[in-house]
């Protein structure tokens, strides 16, 4: 019971996460499943991937009434990640959990490093956010739609924390509005991942990740308005600085797993 009543304190925070950021639901997930809640790395990333298309299910609608969704790009953004989610997520089986783990911590320092330079960047500019470039090309799109999918489905993530630099960065799109878009592609690419996944299917507590999801989706309707009142370059550090904490945190752990 303790560890059920724990799932869904942390659920909720992670909830909260992503309705605001629009992202950070496996990130969160995965290393509080392995290193808080007792799941194995594998068994974690398939617990991560039901959380993470429950919580963004639930936090779209609040998105929806305040259109900062395009719906039609990230349906068809969404839809290509679906097949690198499929691979990844094949892959992601041949792979010892502690290189997992390694490989998971190295991908969130890269990303941290881009998001809090976009966000100092944005800081001093007329509405704290940068004017909004030309959208890359078509090539460009699937690669970076491939990309997050295999990513999506190798870590058992939900997308969230690549998807949102993508689209600023590769579509142009304003951060309230990748915020918003990439609960869409996270919901899809969670699709992928979990279908990838039918057949070698780990042990998992399942009542730790119901309670876990459960409290993720209520955080997720606290957490959308709380977009509204930030400005962007506000978005965009808080995301970064939240990979950046992740990093740190799942790195110092596997780590001590592997010296111990």
């Amino acid at each position: 019971m303790e560890a059920v009543a724990l799932a869904v304190v942390i659920g909720v925070g992670v909830g909260i996460v992503v309705g605001a950021l629009g992202a950070g639901g496996g990130i969160l997930a995965v290393p509080a499943l392995t290193y808080l809640l007792g799941q194995t790395p594998h068994a974690a990333a398939l617990g991560s991937l039901v959380i993470v298309l429950a919580t963004a299910l639930s936090a779209l609608p609040q998105r929806l009434r305040a259109k900062t969704i395009r719906v039609k790009q990230g349906l068809i953004f969404g839809a290509i990640s679906i097949v690198g989610s499929v691979v990844g997520g094949r892959l992601a089986a041949l792979v010892d959990g502690n290189l997992l783990m390694l490989l998971f911590s190295a991908m969130l320092a890269v990303m941290a490093a881009v998001m809090i330079w976009k966000g100092l960047r944005e800081r001093d500019l007329p509405g704290g956010q940068a004017p909004h470039g030309k959208p890359h090309g078509l090539v460009a799109i699937i690669l970076a739609g491939l990309g997050t999918g295999f990513l999506t489905g190798f870590f058992g993530v939900g997308g969230g924390f690549i998807v949102v630099p993508v689209l600023t960065i590769v579509l142009a799109f304003g951060m309230r509005e990748a915020a918003g878009t990439s609960l869409i592609v996270m919901s899809l690419a969670a699709i992928g991942g979990l279908l990838a996944r039918v057949g070698n299917t780990p042990p998992i507590d399942w009542g730790v990740v119901v309670a876990f999801m459960l409290g993720s989706m209520s955080g997720a309707v606290i957490g959308g308005p709380l977009s509204s009142r930030a400005k962007p370059y506000q978005l965009t550090l808080t995301f970064g600085a939240l990979l950046a904490v992740v990093c740190i945190a799942s790195l110092s752990a596997t780590l001590l797993t592997l010296f111990a």
